[in-house]
């Protein structure tokens, strides 16, 4: 006899997980072990959000029919990245081959990636420098003379390749690499190459700065649409997962003695932004752009973004999350580690584009640059994908497991009597600017590999 299928829920909010006497409240987490609070998530079929969450892909999905596997393959750069990794799991799951270049084999995300049997591993930087004992900063904004174009890696790793999913980053000259790849692209053919960009502020209004990492990825689009490659731009939002409570500069999540988290950054508390949880959410929205192909999505912009919060609504969510206060701060972007020239130089423009003199949240200019496509969140992301994690659910289920692979030990069980034991909160000490981290600032890209104390290889906003 036929089956029903299961129908899809669309309506259902994101709810804690039920604690051992099957209630839940929305300002504890709940505690699944004996040791640490958060030691599954919405990934594990034992979970107990498998029965609640429309997030989890076990749940409230129709029956599905056998089908053929995909051929085609996706060439992807920078694989170690948050969105690329994201792609690479859920595409080479249901059968997709991939060409990923990966700058090096370090840090658990390449060894996910260069472990995986669909995946064809190209390693090496997407720049060469003409002399080796040239040692200036490739990730500084503008002409980088002696630094050319890795032409050989890129030709091979499209080599095979129907689509592409391409986030440049800034270690190299950008725009270079951006051209370089584009034009690869379409001498092999390439039947659709999803590019991650980002707006030139300036393109929208002369009174804006351009942001200097931003910019380069909207000179490479407009190359892009030049050309005439078959293309979809996304524009993705702010990382749920660029929150930590280590002292990074921007979104750090500082942990203060009482227990409580305080986040300052330039943003208007009353200003909306867009939020995305990229390891989450990132390669389910793409792969069905690849699914519905060109003929659909060609030449278009995608919002790629869940959620549309103020700070003060982010705090919120992460307090619900968390279980504990969370306070949102308006203040200046302070950089008390090291970081690449690239990264200082997006900060600065940061501030000036987020002016803490701006008092009117109407007057802030959009993330996005513009303000029709940042009006399409979360409309655009959720036709692609319908189930996001959102912030409330990324600090309730990720945020601490993060936290602790990076040494902290706030989220650890609670003492006698239940109450936090704060004074015993700890984590490793935090690296202060220009103080040596074993030469290591110029990993940095766009994925999380937790090392330590280091957040390794980070290109934030991109």
């Amino acid at each position: 006899m036929p089956t029903n299928p299961i129908p899809i829920r669309t309506d259902l909010p994101v709810r804690p997980a039920p604690t051992e006497n099957g209630t839940s409240s929305p300002k504890s987490p709940a505690v699944y072990g004996t040791r640490h609070k958060h030691t599954r998530s919405s990934y594990s079929e034992s979970s107990p959000l498998t029965a609640v969450s429309r997030n989890n892909s076990l749940s409230f999905r129709p029956l599905k029919r056998s089908t053929p596997s995909p051929d085609k393959t996706i060439a992807v750069i920078n694989s170690s990245g948050r969105q690329a990794a994201s792609l690479i799991r859920i595409a080479t799951a249901v059968g997709y081959k991939v060409r990923a270049q990966l700058r090096n084999l370090e840090g658990v995300i390449a060894t996910e990636v260069s472990s995986n049997p669909n995946v064809t591993v190209l390693v090496g930087e997407l720049y060469l420098r003409n002399q080796p004992d040239d040692e200036q900063d490739v990730t500084a904004n503008g002409h980088l003379p002696g630094i050319v174009v890795n032409k050989q890696l890129i030709s091979e790793l499209f080599s095979g390749a129907q689509l592409a999913f391409i986030n440049t980053t800034f270690y190299g000259n950008e725009v270079q690499i951006g051209k370089a790849i584009a034009d690869v692209a379409k001498k092999a053919g390439v039947q659709h190459y999803v590019y991650s960009s980002m707006p030139d502020h300036a393109a929208y209004n002369p009174e804006w700065p351009s942001i200097p990492l931003w910019a380069a990825k909207h000179k490479v689009e407009d190359y892009v649409r030049q050309i005439g490659l078959p293309a979809t731009f996304v524009y993705t939002g702010i990382y749920n997962n660029n929150f930590t409570s280590l002292l990074y500069p921007l979104f750090c999540m500082e942990l203060k003695p009482d227990g409580s988290f305080e986040w300052q950054a330039p943003f208007h508390p009353d200003a909306k932004l867009p939020w995305l949880d990229a390891e989450h959410d990132v390669g389910p929205a793409i792969l069905q752009l690849f699914k519905d192909g060109p003929r659909k999505w060609n030449g278009k912009r995608i919002a790629l973004a869940y959620e549309y919060l103020t700070p003060l609504e982010a705090c919120e969510a992460f307090e619900r999350g968390l279980g504990r206060p969370v306070l949102y701060r308006r203040g200046p972007i302070e950089v008390r580690v090291k970081i690449p020239t690239g990264y200082r130089e997006q900060l600065e423009g940061l501030g000036k584009l987020f002016s803490l003199s701006n008092n009117d949240p109407r007057k802030q200019p959009p993330y996005f640059g513009d303000a029709e496509l940042e009006q399409r969140c979360p409309d655009d992301a959720l036709a692609l994908w319908e189930g996001p994690r959102g912030l409330e659910e990324y600090a309730r289920e990720i945020f601490p497991l993060e936290e602790e692979a990076n040494g902290m030990t706030w989220m650890l069980e609670e003492g006698e009597g239940g109450a936090l034991a704060f004074e015993d909160v700890t984590g490793p000490p935090p690296l202060v600017e220009g103080e040596d981290d074993d030469g290591d600032d110029d990993s940095f890209d766009e994925g999380l590999v937790m090392r330590g104390l280091k957040r390794d290889e980070e290109a934030w906003l991109a």
